[in-house]
C-alpha cells in the first residue's frame, strides 16, 4: 500500500509525464471513477497533439510505463547518441523496423535518439522509403517533445536544435 501512496503522489495535476505509447502528456486530473462495478483511481493524461486523453489506473500506471520528464542528464546523453556516427544493421528492413518501433515504445529518450541518429538522412544521402521516414518523423517528434518540455521552449524550436545537431552545425546556446 505504501508504494501505491508514494506513487499517487509522484504526478500532480498541470505536470508533464511521458507515456511510451504516446509519447509526451498532460496530466489534467487524478480522480476516482467506478468502472465495471469496481471503484478505480485513475491518472487523466491529455495528448493535445493527438486530440487524446487516457485514462491510466494509479495501480497500472508504473507497469505501463508512465514517468516524469526525464532530467536534464538523461537528455544530454540523448543528444550525445544523436551526435555520434549511425549504426545501421545488415538485416532485413521489416527486422529493423521492428526493433526501431520497439525502440520508440520504450519511451526511453536515448534509445529514440539511436532511431533518429540512424534514420536520419542528410541531403546528399539516398532517398528513404515511405516506411523509414514515417519511423524517423515519430521518432524526431517524440525525442523533440520531451527535449522542449524539458528545456521549456517550443517543440518547433527543439526540433529545429535537434536537426542542428544531426547536421553537425554549431548550436547558439538558448539562454
Amino acid at each position: 500500500m505504501n508504494k501505491k501512496t508514494t506513487f499517487k503522489n509522484a504526478f500532480n495535476s498541470g505536470e508533464f509525464v511521458v507515456y511510451p505509447a504516446h509519447g509526451v502528456g498532460q496530466v489534467s486530473d487524478i480522480s476516482k471513477q467506478k468502472i465495471g462495478g469496481a471503484e478505480l483511481e485513475l491518472i487523466v493524461v491529455n495528448f493535445d497533439k493527438d486530440k487524446m486523453t487516457l485514462r491510466i489506473p494509479l495501480n497500472k500506471a508504473e507497469s505501463v510505463g508512465l514517468r516524469k520528464i526525464s532530467e536534464t542528464s538523461t537528455m544530454n546523453e540523448a543528444l550525445n547518441v544523436l551526435k555520434g556516427k549511425a549504426k545501421t544493421r545488415k538485416i532485413m528492413w521489416s527486422r529493423r523496423a521492428q526493433e526501431y518501433e520497439n525502440k520508440i515504445n520504450s519511451g526511453n529518450p536515448v534509445a529514440i535518439a539511436e532511431v533518429v541518429r540512424d534514420l536520419h538522412r542528410r541531403e546528399n544521402l539516398s532517398e528513404q522509403s515511405y516506411s523509414e521516414r514515417q519511423i524517423y518523423e515519430q521518432a524526431l517528434d517524440r525525442l523533440a517533445n520531451e527535449y522542449a518540455i524539458c528545456n521549456n521552449m517550443s517543440s518547433g524550436d527543439a526540433t529545429k536544435q535537434l536537426l542542428n545537431i544531426l547536421s553537425a552545425e554549431t548550436i547558439e546556446a538558448a539562454e
